[in-house]
């Protein structure tokens, strides 16, 4: 295919897959649960945060976790006492402990009572067509809390070669909005040009098949030139063709 025809092809599967539907198979029906943007920007960040494995056990865990919130995720941030952080001692999901999760609850106060919370942490770094800076320095913000070394495993860095693949893709689901309802775009400070494509296995393996990107790993330079790639289709809103490239991998085993 050339450029014109790539993407016309994408864009078709942009219109396929970016659609309510879409929202019973993935995460993001987590934060879809609430209504109070303090609410849907901390369930999706918690649910970011966990997303890896299999989908219906970070789907499950997610859940469990916003039980374990009140299902009133920010009140529980602002407002929770000892005896309350002590329910999270049941919560689990691969490497991430009951200790992980009680850190990022104190982690992600400290973000909304210091930093006015977690859009303008993010926003206060952004570059033009790159959010991965701002990930960067919200991590050092994050973790001003005290903190055990292992919990800062469980939040990317890409600048020691990280795709940050989770954190780009709640970035992509606070910051796109096209009317589809399935991303939110409650934060409009961030412009979703400067937004990078969640890579993973699934995007990674149909961006290489269609052309998009060359580099075999998975990281930081990788996701770079799918960036730059994706920027060619559409400069203000590359990050649509997350929708096309997980579909192709995962609907479609492209």
């Amino acid at each position: 295919m050339n450029k014109n025809e790539l993407k016309e092809f994408l864009d078709e599967k942009v219109i396929q897959y970016n659609t309510l539907a879409f929202i019973d198979s993935d995460p993001i029906q987590i934060p879809h649960q609430f209504s109070l943007k303090e609410d849907i920007e901390i369930a999706g960040f918690l649910t970011a945060t966990i997303a890896w494995g299999n989908r219906k056990m970070i789907i499950n865990n997610s859940k469990r976790m916003m039980e374990l919130l009140g299902n009133s995720p920010y009140d529980f941030i602002m407002n929770h006492n000892k005896t309350q952080l002590e329910r999270l001692d049941s919560f689990v999901h691969r490497t991430f402990n009951s200790d992980d999760f009680k850190t990022f609850v104190k982690a992600l106060q400290h973000i909304y009572t210091n930093h006015n919370g977690l859009e303008m942490a993010f926003a206060k770094n952004q570059q033009a067509l790159s959010m991965q800076p701002a990930i960067a320095e919200f991590k050092k913000l994050f973790f001003e809390v005290k903190h055990q070394q292992r919990n800062t495993k469980h939040f990317p860095d890409p600048t020691i070669g990280s795709a940050a693949k989770r954190i780009n893709m709640f970035l992509r689901w606070m910051v796109r909005q096209d009317q589809k309802g399935v991303d939110f775009g409650i934060w409009k400070s961030i412009s979703p040009a400067s937004l990078s494509c969640p890579l993973d296995v699934h995007s990674g393996n149909v961006a290489r098949k269609l052309g998009l990107l060359t580099r075999k790993q998975n990281d930081s330079k990788a996701l770079a030139e799918l960036d730059t790639s994706l920027r060619l289709l559409d400069s203000n809103d590359p990050v649509k063709y997350d929708f096309a490239l997980f579909g192709l991998g995962v609907f479609e085993g492209f």
